[in-house]
């Protein structure tokens, strides 16, 4: 593997406590870094509190469940995404994960229309995501899951994705908006908050297929929606450093809150993510309590399914 930076220790001083809600790690169906008993473990020896266990394929309730037995003191949360592999905009298996104790539901992420539809392309030299392999190997094979959308040709949601919602409100889950576009992420969050569901994030708005500008960003903040800044996003060229923070500052450090998307074995390790995030935002003028707002107190609300089961 190539030479990766370290974080300061400053760095790691500023977000211990803190959860990282968004990791892709093994087990899983493509290539990782590290498996969730070895993640968890390190995120011990550095002081994180836990983590969000990602995949655009398969529910990971169950697993973060044994997680947190065979390493405790790290509360690793499960979650669920709406994709074709799971039946798409699927209430009964948002009911099971709630059941389960999952903590995030995403909107689909590689089946959803907005992607399937995107013709964005990543800036020059950035490192495309590992999943357009897959998804791309899937369809040669004919095995092409319907697109999950969540608007009907007049621009509603649909009673099924409102039907989900109220199971995510129901289980007080949190909502994350997966890879849908500006216009339906604004249509899905609106239509969560009348739903009842209190904790809404927006999965991390500057990648390739959304790239929200400033003004749907300011408004999804407004509705209550915490912006996902995630290290990957930059740090893999998909978005420069620059303009991520300018959306940072524009939109509010209050309303946003940072996430490694870590996972992929050419990236820096899952563990660094945060820390590596906090180097980066000092350097660029953002004080250390810009950073802690961001990585340790924002990812907690999201993280707290409970007071007593979230590590001090």
């Amino acid at each position: 593997m190539s030479a990766h930076p370290v974080p300061s220790a400053r760095a790691r001083a500023l977000v211990q406590g803190a959860y990282d809600t968004h990791v892709h790690i093994a087990p899983d169906v493509m290539e990782r870094r590290i498996d969730d008993l070895d993640l968890a473990s390190r995120f011990a020896e550095v002081g994180l509190a836990g983590f969000v266990l990602k995949s655009h394929y398969v529910p990971t309730a169950e697993r973060a469940a044994v997680v947190r037995k065979a390493v405790p003191g790290v509360d690793v949360l499960g979650a669920l995404t709406l994709n074709g592999t799971i039946g798409g905009m699927n209430p009964a298996a948002v009911e099971i994960a709630g059941r389960q104790g999952a903590r995030i539901i995403w909107m689909p992420t590689v089946d959803s229309g907005n992607q399937r539809r995107s013709t964005a392309t990543d800036l020059p030299g950035a490192t495309p995501a590992m999943w357009g392999a897959l998804q791309a190997d899937l369809h040669a094979q004919g095995i092409v899951p319907d697109t999950v959308e969540v608007r009907d040709p007049d621009g509603h949601v649909l009673e099924r994705v409102r039907q989900v919602l109220r199971v995510i409100a129901r289980h007080d889950l949190v909502l994350a908006t997966g890879h849908l576009d500006g216009p339906e992420i604004l249509a899905v969050v609106h239509a969560a908050k009348q739903e009842g569901v209190r904790r809404i994030v927006v999965t991390h708005p500057e990648f390739t297929s959304q790239r929200l500008p400033v003004t749907q960003q300011r408004e999804l903040a407004e509705a209550g929606a915490l912006l996902e800044r995630c290290y990957t996003t930059a740090h893999t060229g998909k978005v420069s450093w620059n303009h991520l923070f300018d959306n940072i500052r524009a939109v509010g450090v209050t309303h946003s809150v940072l996430s490694s998307d870590l996972g992929q074995p050419f990236n820096p390790p899952v563990e660094d993510g945060l820390a590596l995030f906090a180097d980066r935002l000092l350097e660029a003028g953002f004080t250390e309590q810009d950073v802690q707002t961001m990585a340790v107190q924002n990812s907690r609300r999201l993280a707290a399914a409970s007071a007593d089961r979230v590590p001090a």
